[in-house]
């Protein structure tokens, strides 16, 4: 035990002591990287934010100059015999080649000058024309993969937010049982039909549940295939229901499908099926909110895309927020989120 304990210690100690010398500008290997545009200066940009990872860039082969600018402050070479002579002449351990996967011919002519070189050669490839998240390199059963349209989150990142769902909705669900009791009472009282409201919606990977709610509007029969929208001064909403969907109280039984794990606390609202039906095929990006479980809140709802969506503009506001919030999902990301809800989220004017 005391092997083991002194051996993880010894580790973190040596991690903690390599990342100070790093920072320092101690210990770092050198870069060079070849490409052009926006793709090559995002590498290069990386490289300067991310000292602790222990590299430094020092020069580019710039494969478009004439029509692309090359990078400042760092020697850019035009010619690759040129490029490959100072890599050579300067000791430079790393040569990373940021190219489109198309631009497979400059990327071989790369491979066969340096290939009698010591020089560590890797591919870090521009698909942000392919993706529709940022890309990510997974081993799939013993080979390389870059997710083009794949969930951005790892299983580790879904267990992780999965522990904190089941957690927090226990225990939201433990300290509100007087108010949501209160509520049922309120909503029974006072109107006829069922306390609690349930409509199909789609889950993560397009699987339906069903999702409850606190009934907030009088009993009533939908059309068919229809599914209509609150609007403000709508007449089928009751003097509690009003109160309820003001402040947001009538979507706390949703802590329920957290806890059966049929939602996230935090994620891309889930709309009524009828309504994925129409905006998937004319907004932008719609169908891949459904690549993680849907949530009680979510980044577009504390960024103002709440209530009525009643142009497509909204829709799409609202769908640019989840991806948004797909691609730069954090654990961090997460609390701020459930932080802003309560701070600013539960009473809202869209919200009627």
């Amino acid at each position: 035990m005391m092997t083991a304990t002194g051996l993880v210690a010894s580790r973190l100690l040596v991690h903690a002591v390599l990342q100070r010398m790093r920072r320092a500008g101690r210990n770092l290997r050198t870069v060079a990287v070849v490409g052009a545009g926006a793709h090559r200066d995002s590498v290069i940009a990386n490289i300067v934010k991310s000292p602790g990872a222990g590299f430094r860039a020092v020069g580019a082969f710039n494969t478009r100059r004439g029509s692309e600018a090359d990078v400042p402050g760092l020697p850019s070479f035009a010619h690759l015999r040129e490029f490959a002579d100072w890599v050579r002449r300067e000791r430079i351990e790393e040569v990373w080649i940021a190219l489109p996967m198309s631009e497979e011919r400059t990327v071989l002519r790369i491979i066969d000058e340096f290939s009698g070189d010591l020089v560590n050669l890797r591919f870090i490839p521009d698909v942000r024309g392919l993706a529709m998240f940022d890309r990510n390199v997974v081993d799939l059963i013993g080979a390389p993969a870059i997710n083009l349209m794949a969930s951005p989150m790892t299983p580790y990142a879904l267990i992780q937010k999965a522990i904190f769902d089941r957690l927090f909705a226990a225990a939201v669900l433990i300290a509100l049982l007087p108010l949501m009791t209160a509520i049922a009472v309120a909503v029974k009282s006072t109107s006829k039909g069922p306390v609690l409201f349930t409509q199909r919606r789609k889950g993560a990977d397009g699987r339906v549940f069903r999702i409850y709610k606190f009934r907030s509007m009088s009993a009533h029969a939908e059309q068919p295939g229809v599914v209509r929208q609150a609007t403000r001064g709508d007449p089928r909403i009751t003097r509690v229901g009003a109160f309820l969907r003001r402040t947001s109280l009538d979507e706390l039984p949703q802590f329920l499908n957290v806890l059966r794990g049929e939602m996230s606390v935090v994620g891309p609202r889930p709309h009524a099926i009828e309504h994925d039906d129409q905006y998937r095929s004319i907004v932008d990006g719609y169908i891949h909110r459904y690549r993680i479980k849907p949530g009680i809140t979510g980044w577009a709802q504390v960024n103002g895309f709440r209530g009525e969506t009643d142009r497509i503009e909204k829709m799409q506001g609202r769908v640019e927020h989840d991806l948004y919030y797909l691609r730069n999902w954090s654990f961090g990301l997460d609390m701020r989120i459930v932080l802003a809800t309560v701070v600013k989220g539960l009473v809202h004017r869209n919200a009627y």
